[in-house]
């Protein structure tokens, strides 16, 4: 097992979100060591604003060592404006490996759920089947962009493999959990040749599925029927998750005309 080695010191951890389908959230760590190669936002406005200096320096994740702290305080201050608290839009929760990190994300869960504050988790780690113990109101989720190992190791080189991931998020739908999954960023054939219907058959147990393109990248739009591709792509998973009866949000610019 891996250990964070790294500490930062936080004023404030609450916030509101921009992201379209997302309430409140909070970044408890610093960085991601799953040191994923499609264009990462985060890394990129990361860098940008002087929090890492380098790629290695993202991977190596930082603790906000007065998390806890910080949620004592402002708990009180956000509970009546907060639908969801979302785990997390710039790191990872759960990252593959870090049993530390995984310790500190169970008990800020906890916390916000005894403060009757619903929590939402995305991870490509391992959802701990200790989630099965928390909110019946929270959702817990994957990011699942491909079924194949190569291309994961390729491009989301420190992740969990697919497999594990789908057998953790299984194994909270079992214990009547709502479960969703994230397909995004989703790769177009330049990148790798799929059947997005497969990976959708394999996630055919959970609440709702998000799709939505990748972005930020060159190989992106030098595959020239990006466009037609990622249209046709939305349609079959509207049409699949119609037919079952699972709720699915397309991210806003995944359709276009």
């Amino acid at each position: 097992m891996k250990k964070a080695k790294k500490f930062i010191h936080r004023k404030s951890l609450i916030y509101k979100t921009n992201v379209e389908y997302g309430d409140y959230t909070i970044n408890h760590f610093q960085g991601c060591s799953h040191g994923c190669k499609y264009p990462c936002y985060a890394y990129l406005m990361a860098k940008r604003f002087g929090k890492v200096k380098s790629y290695e320096d993202w991977i190596e994740p930082a603790i906000v060592e007065n998390t806890l702290e910080l949620l004592d305080k402002e708990i009180p201050r956000f509970k009546d404006k907060i639908t969801s608290i979302h785990l997390c839009f710039t790191t990872d929760p759960f990252m593959y490996g870090y049993d530390d990190l995984k310790e500190l994300s169970l008990s800020v869960i906890q916390k916000l759920n005894d403060a009757g504050i619903k929590c939402s988790v995305l991870t490509k780690g391992i959802l701990p089947i200790e989630l099965a113990y928390c909110s019946r109101e929270n959702e817990y989720g994957i990011t699942l962009v491909s079924l194949n190992e190569d291309y994961r190791e390729r491009i989301e080189p420190g992740a969990a493999p697919y497999l594990q991931r789908l057998a953790a998020l299984q194994a909270l739908h079992d214990a009547g959990h709502k479960t969703w999954v994230s397909i995004e960023p989703y790769p177009t054939p330049n990148i790798i040749e799929q059947d997005i219907t497969e990976i959708l058959k394999a996630v055919s147990f959970v609440d709702k599925i998000i799709f939505g393109r990748t972005n930020y990248s060159k190989d992106i739009t030098a595959y020239k029927k990006h466009k037609d591709f990622y249209n046709q792509q939305a349609e079959i998973v509207i049409n699949f998750c119609k037919e079952r009866n699972i709720d699915y949000h397309i991210k806003d610019g995944t359709i276009t005309s």
